[in-house]
């Protein structure tokens, strides 16, 4: 057989000349090429989850504050000086770095050689992606997200995703039994809490999202809190959106209800007063209470009792006051976005049994719970700020 490819290959069998000339049409032409991209795609998603260790492991590693301290971007002979790895496995990290660029991580440019420099090399930069990821608020603008990655990762929840097809074949309730109970024997706050090293990344996490989300808040949203005299955070933690709100707007007396267990050791630092109780039974009485990142986790039947309990504490002043409701309302003309929404949303079902709401959803709750009027405000990028009122 003549080989007629643009490629001579004289000395190899006519079969193997044959393969190469089919392969070498371009998969624009033949009806082959969506199937063949969507194998790719395919592929991908299958091995996603390298894509999450690779990141973890360039999290651990400190490689973004590497390339902050380089001025946000270094090369690759100046990241193998700098990041602590064993000497014998420097070879691999190039690889590693080449698949986060791949998938947007990092941003990669190739530098080549000059006279007399020796071989070409690449550079890596930080982008709006992992400038997230740098321990510096001068860059992100807020606290770095690296803990939010290193709890994403953590064994108990891989463990609990392991047993998601297991807990759907399952004839046990979902509301007695979540994939992570499935996997685990308990809840996640169960289990959570006899593991001081889970403890631990679970409460940098929930400090770095309170940290990063209060300060987009009151950034974006000042009208919402003008005028308040009193706001109460439920489940607010350690205080840290709530000293946000109170830095940021003086005038406003916070608070925050929390269970004892909790709040045990917390100091008040004179700008936030710290009330131990449960919301499903009390809410301190204020102009203004705040549910941030809490509904998520509680069924909707669960989440009328709470909104209830907040409509009592804010009815008690001449005008009734209003709830501030920072959670997800899924849908969004960003691809990105929404898959960040729904993606969250699995997550709630496999750790909590809750979920995140669609408008309706929320519209539903809101008037089961005995409110009249709710505005939206979609300024917090996955999440949303939703004022209501009876």
């Amino acid at each position: 057989m003549q080989d007629t490819s643009s490629t001579q290959h004289k000395s190899l069998p006519n079969n193997i000349i044959e393969m190469d000339m089919v392969t070498s049409m371009p998969l624009e032409a033949n009806s082959n090429g969506q199937i063949l991209q969507a194998e790719a795609e395919l592929f991908c998603h299958s091995f996603g989850y390298l894509k999450s260790m690779a990141l973890q492991s360039v999290v651990k590693l400190r490689i973004p504050d590497v390339l902050h301290r380089y001025g946000g971007a270094a090369s690759l002979p100046e990241l193998l000086s700098t990041v602590p790895i064993h000497p014998n496995k420097l070879p691999y990290l190039p690889r590693l770095m080449k698949m986060l660029a791949a998938a947007g991580i990092f941003t990669a440019e190739d530098v080549p050689a000059t006279v007399g420099d020796g071989e070409p090399t690449t550079l890596y930069h930080l982008n709006a992606v992992s400038r997230l990821l740098v321990d510096d608020a001068s860059v992100n603008g807020g606290a770095s997200m690296s803990p939010c990655v290193l709890l994403g990762t953590v064994p108990l929840f891989l463990g609990a995703s392991l047993k998601l097809h297991e807990w759907l074949q399952s004839e046990e309730q979902a509301t007695t039994e979540t994939p992570f109970m499935l996997a685990h024997g308990g809840t996640l706050y169960g289990i959570g809490g006899r593991d001081s090293e889970f403890n631990t990344v679970f409460n940098k996490a929930m400090g770095a999202s309170s940290e990063f989300v209060a300060a987009l808040a009151v950034r974006e949203c000042r009208d919402v809190f003008a005028g308040i005299k009193s706001l109460v955070d439920v489940a607010g933690g350690n205080g840290t959106t709530a000293r946000t709100i109170a830095e940021a707007f003086p005038y406003v007396k916070c608070s925050v209800l929390d269970l004892p267990q909790v709040i045990q050791g917390i100091s008040s630092h004179g700008t936030v007063e710290f009330v131990a109780g449960d919301m499903m039974e009390f809410v301190p009485p204020a102009e203004a209470v705040l549910l941030k990142y809490v509904l998520h986790n509680w069924s909707d039947q669960d989440c009328v009792k709470i909104l209830t309990r907040c409509r009592e504490a804010i009815s008690h002043g001449e005008k009734a006051g209003k709830v501030i409701i920072i959670d997800t309302v899924v849908g969004s003309p960003s691809q990105q976005i929404l898959e960040s929404q729904v993606t969250m949303d699995l997550s709630m079902m496999m750790l909590f049994n809750g979920k995140v709401r669609e408008e309706q959803n929320w519209h539903k709750i809101f008037l089961e719970a005995g409110f009249s009027h709710y505005k939206i405000h979609n300024v917090l990028g996955m999440r949303s700020l939703i004022e209501v009122q009876p």
